[in-house]
């Protein structure tokens, strides 16, 4: 892909201080663009920024509070006047079985991953430009009824629905809306959120990858590399679409020899 695809072109990429986040506002930045990130935390915010350097910006903010949305569409507003792409990649979600689901992770989960997304989208619609892209972040766990994982899974299949729906929505601007839905990639949320310890991971991982097709889970640098073709040029007919980038896992069924 060229280097300088997005030369120019402004970002935001929601909870971009960790895992699939961080790396698609680092790749975004290779590929000439300017990009702010949120997250939720100051500090862990601010190391992120260190980390990417110049040009990234950071915007504490919490992607469920309307008036944070709010704030993080003025600042862009103030500084470029516009915004060319955004990423609404703020998420996150742990396993439960049935029958341990609390109320509180109902909300939780429905507030950060539902919500937020559309108070996100809704808060930026002045500022994006006319022919802009948006791209929200799914999961193959919509599709894959795994067990613990219901109420994450009916929050992604909702992301993919609001997708759609705005797809229409937004026509008349040429707005193209598009989701992602990454496969297996170990990120920090495996640890942080799905507590695993680091050989439970490796252990997943080794299992998992002899059901993928491609023989290997995903990594950061294979959804960004999705993110970026969505959000360049290159996707100018593509919109309305799922893009699942997870090496054939939920799309072909790999055997065993």
């Amino acid at each position: 892909m060229e280097t300088h695809v997005l030369k120019g072109r402004v970002a935001l990429v929601t909870g971009g201080t960790t895992g699939i986040g961080f790396g698609s506002a680092k790749r975004l930045i290779e590929a000439g663009a300017l990009v702010y990130i949120t997250g939720r935390r100051q500090q862990v915010l601010d190391e992120a920024v260190a980390k990417l350097g110049p040009p990234a910006w950071g915007i504490q903010a919490d992607a469920a509070s309307k008036s944070d949305a709010q704030r993080v569409a003025d600042t862009i507003q103030a500084a470029h006047g516009q915004l060319d792409i955004l990423f609404a990649n703020a998420g996150g979600g742990h396993a439960t079985p049935l029958a341990e689901i609390t109320e509180e992770q109902i909300d939780s989960e429905l507030s950060i991953n539902v919500k937020g997304v559309v108070l996100t989208v809704q808060s930026l619609l002045g500022v994006l430009r006319d022919g802009a892209s948006v791209i929200l972040n799914a999961s193959i766990t919509a599709d894959m009824g795994l067990p613990g994982f219901a109420v994450y899974a009916a929050t992604k299949a909702a992301v993919r629905s609001l997708a759609r729906s705005w797809t229409t929505d937004l026509k008349d601007r040429k707005i193209r809306v598009n989701t992602i839905s990454p496969g297996v990639v170990p990120t920090e949320g495996y640890s942080h959120e799905q507590k695993m310890t680091q050989q439970q991971v490796d252990d997943y991982v080794q299992r998992v990858s002899s059901e993928i097709p491609v023989g290997r889970v995903g990594t950061v640098e294979d959804i960004c590399d999705a993110l970026v073709f969505l959000a360049s040029d290159a996707s100018s007919f593509i919109t309305g679409i799922d893009l699942i980038v997870d090496g054939g896992q939920t799309r072909v069924y790999a055997g065993k020899n």
